[in-house]
């Protein structure tokens, strides 16, 4: 099968063919895998085979699914899809057809979750329980790793049957694969572990018994660990080692993976700079002659047509961004790049939702993975649209309601775009914003939504010449009632992120919620760490060249110098910082206890006074000595404006902050503000 495509100028290696074995992909660009939790929802394949073939119409060259477990022990939790029932299997062609009716391939990824299965019958080379699972492993035997075999081969003919071009075998992530390839699982003295090569025997066999089951013409990528992340992790030679092995068993490609889930260093997140595991998957690409893909915090065309470039890798894996804009790489053809949406790596409706039970979306993409809930047709009477407010929520709702032909005009009072997101991007790894509001202004323009900046709108604007007003005013931060309230020392958390006013050496911040969170750690943190990948790997033990088993300097939860005392505060009695994403939140917990802020919880706040912020905690009264105050206490919608026109009888309707006020909610802004302009 052949793809063909012109390359744009400046992108002309990412935008090239590649041959991969039998195929030959259109461009470097390929979807990772990621899960979504589709399958478990009312007409699943309907819903599965729209958002893969969604970004096959962005261009990308090749969509990888989501995991398939080849047997029952392998799942990742009790009802998560498997490949083992070749009827089963056989349901899943309209999702090929789909695929390749927009001109990509398709491959299915076989996972087998090892000790990470969240079931009882989790099995595992050693029985040693996983930190992130409460189930412990049974330890498999030498007749059921052999049976292993056979069921990823059994899965993968029944993907072959189905239509799908070719399957990705997980061997990363410190899932199964991976479990067996180092000695930090496994304990074996058997044929399947203790040597090298006895712990790369299992991935290799089975690579091999696919590639002898379903032919030349079927592709086999292998996703090999790149740099584990723990200890007893894997040293490069070892990786190295493993890669030509995978190779000469017959793999037609690697994908790397980076870090398991139980590792205490952050992969994907923000805080995480830019391609800063380019040069893990180098490593890897330098002991093969098949194609290699970079993975992991590579969001925009430019840094992956560089890493492309460079030689570091031959393709591109792109999951989360492949949420955020589905066309990310037909915009890259077609030279309109200040219009990709660009992943901003926060996870808070991608990863988190996942753990929370709930299907995948993107916090800058309310469309991802609900593609069948939206409408694309243009309106049949385009109206008068007046929306105040350029924050997150207001921007969203105008550039679609623009989008959808409406004659739009936004009112922003400042004299710049943003509202609470230009608080958010001066947060540590969140100057991602900064995309988000380039992608924004960008649509407005293109949709020729009319920009009134530095124009507060009054009554008199709104009550007439307008068939509907969006109020999207946003939020104040709420000021608590306490005796020194109004102290020098205090400063609300917008005047210290806006820079309107700097901090003192010793810091009390009064609320430990998301946005206290983010005080702290801009407070602490220096810009260096999420923006230079070497400061970064500094701060948590990496080792840069990745040689090192599990390519570890040290601790990674080693102190860090700082040059600030913070102190975080919070009524609740609970541990600060349970309310934070749970993809996210260890992180940032992390972090501020590596830069030595304190955390308080169960506390009363008395009064401010020149000595400090005066508390009581466990019934004894306290001085907390600091020189800045800075009050993270929640905020207050802005609403005046929305109320004087219901009085007045003009149709209006609140979005974002100013209808609930609650931390710097930009998922629920864009989020509404994107599906009531589907309503207009």
């Amino acid at each position: 099968m052949k793809q063909n495509q012109k390359g744009a100028v400046g992108f002309d290696t990412l935008l090239s063919p590649l041959r991969v074995g039998a195929f030959e992909l259109r461009n470097r660009v390929i979807m990772g895998s990621m899960h979504t939790r589709l399958d478990s929802q009312s007409d699943p394949i309907t819903k599965l085979a729209a958002f893969y073939a969604e970004r096959a119409r962005g261009e990308v060259a090749l969509v990888i699914t989501g995991g398939f477990s080849p047997n029952g022990e392998g799942l990742i939790e009790p009802d998560s899809p498997r490949m083992d029932d070749a009827a089963e299997t056989a349901a899943l062609r309209p999702i090929c057809d789909a695929v390749h009716g927009e001109g990509a391939l398709i491959c299915a990824q076989l996972l087998h979750a090892g000790r990470y299965a969240k079931i009882e019958n989790c099995v595992a080379p050693s029985p040693i329980r996983a930190p992130i699972n409460k189930f412990a492993p049974r330890e498999l035997t030498h007749e059921d790793i052999l049976h292993t075999i056979n069921d990823f081969v059994t899965a993968a003919a029944n993907a072959q049957a189905a239509g799908f071009d070719g399957v990705e075998v997980m061997g990363s992530e410190g899932y199964l694969l991976n479990e067996f390839t180092v000695t930090h699982t496994n304990k074996r003295t058997d044929d399947w572990g203790g040597s090298v090569e006895n712990r790369h025997r299992l991935p290799v066999e089975i690579v091999r018994a696919v590639r002898d089951h379903c032919g030349p013409d079927f592709m086999i990528i292998y996703r090999i660990s790149a740099a584990d992340l723990i200890e007893n992790g894997a040293p490069a030679e070892e990786i190295a080692l493993l890669a030509q092995k995978v190779e000469a068993a017959g793999a037609d490609m690697l994908n790397t993976g980076i870090g398991w889930h139980e590792a205490r260093v952050p992969t994907i997140a923000y805080p995480v700079p830019r391609g800063a595991w380019r040069h893990a998957a180098a490593n890897v690409k330098r002991a093969v002659s098949i194609p290699v893909v970079a993975s992991n915090r590579i969001n925009t065309p430019e840094l992956a047509e560089d890493i492309i470039a460079r030689g570091d890798a031959d393709l591109i894996s792109m999951a989360r961004p492949m949420l955020a804009d589905p066309h990310f790489v037909r915009k890259t053809r077609e030279g309109r790049t200040d219009e990709i949406n660009t992943c901003i790596a926060c996870n808070q409706a991608c990863l988190d939702y996942i753990f929370s039970e709930r299907v995948a979306g993107c916090l800058v993409n309310p469309r991802a993975a609900r593609e069948t809930e939206f409408r694309d047709d243009m309106a049949a009477v385009p109206k008068k649209i007046a929306v105040v407010g350029g924050g997150a929520a207001g921007m969203a709702s105008a550039a679609e309601a623009g989008r959808l032909g409406h004659d739009v005009t936004l009112f922003e009072a400042t004299d710049s775009l943003g509202g609470q997101l230009n608080l958010a991007r001066a947060a540590p790894g969140k100057d991602e914003f900064d995309e988000t509001l380039r992608y924004f202004r960008a649509k407005l323009r293109k949709h020729g939504v009319v920009v009134k900046l530095g124009t507060p709108a009054s009554i008199e604007d709104l009550s007439s010449g307008f068939d509907h007003v969006v109020i999207a005013t946003g939020v104040t931060p709420r000021v608590p009632v306490l005796p020194g309230i109004d102290h020098p020392k205090v400063a609300t958390y917008a005047q210290i992120l806006s820079g309107d006013r700097k901090a003192g050496t010793r810091v009390a911040v009064m609320g430990a919620g998301g946005i206290g969170f983010d005080v702290a750690e801009f407070l602490v943190t220096a810009p260096a760490e999420t923006e230079q990948i070497d400061a970064f790997f500094g701060v948590w033990g990496v080792d840069g060249k990745f040689a090192l088993p599990g390519a570890l300097t040290g601790d990674p939860l080693a102190p860090v110098p700082g040059t600030r005392v913070v102190t975080v505060l919070q009524r609740k009695s609970s541990k600060p910082g349970q309310a934070l994403g749970m993809s996210t939140g260890w992180i940032l917990r992390n972090a501020l206890r590596k830069h030595g802020v304190k955390m308080l919880a169960g506390v009363s706040y008395d009064r401010i006074d020149d000595a400090g912020l005066h508390i009581t905690l466990n019934g004894k009264p306290i001085i907390v000595e600091v020189d800045t105050i800075v009050l993270c206490t929640g905020q207050e919608p802005v609403r005046a404006l929305y109320q004087a026109l219901t009085d007045r009888g003009v149709a209006a309707t609140l979005i974002g902050g100013a209808k609930e006020a609650s931390e710097l909610d930009a998922l629920r802004a864009i989020d509404e503000g994107v599906r009531l302009a589907q309503t207009f």
